[in-house]
């Protein structure tokens, strides 16, 4: 899927390397799966996220959701980008995909392989087509 980027080439790679260097600190002792993200606000900062396991695997967190929810802890909410970095380069899930349309659907989403190889480069809006937003509580006058 081809989308029209909100990033350029140099903000690519910057995200996909700090997803990269993220990786490196996931905590993934039962799937032995470790998953990086990082993300970029409309002002230039940079949040990472990792996934986070736990042996009640509901408990479980997802390297996207943990860089979105870091950016927002901080105050950030204008989300340009995100990058993950898997083994196999695996797509982010499906309440990933929900978390991210919350902040907007013409967000850029990067996919890489664990070695730095970008994938795909996307939009929420081809990963969640017809999401559920916050557009859609607003009741009718």
């Amino acid at each position: 899927m081809a989308t029209e980027q909100n990033v350029d080439e140099t903000e690519i790679a910057a995200l996909v390397e700090h997803a990269r260097a993220a990786r490196e600190k996931a905590y993934a002792p039962y799937s032995d799966f470790p998953v990086g993200a990082a993300l970029l606000t409309s002002n230039g900062g940079i949040y990472s996220g990792v996934n986070i396991e736990n042996a009640s695997y509901p408990a479980t967190v997802c390297a996207e959701r943990v860089a979105i929810f870091t950016a927002v802890a901080t105050g950030a909410r204008d989300i340009v980008a995100l990058a993950v970095v898997t083994r196999g380069a695996g797509s982010p899930c499906g309440i990933c995909r929900q978390v991210l349309a919350e902040f907007g659907t013409d967000i850029t989403v990067i996919i890489a392989h664990e070695t730095g190889t970008v994938r795909e480069v996307t939009a929420v809006s081809l990963l969640l087509p017809d999401s559920f937003g916050p557009n859609n509580l607003k009741r009718d006058s």
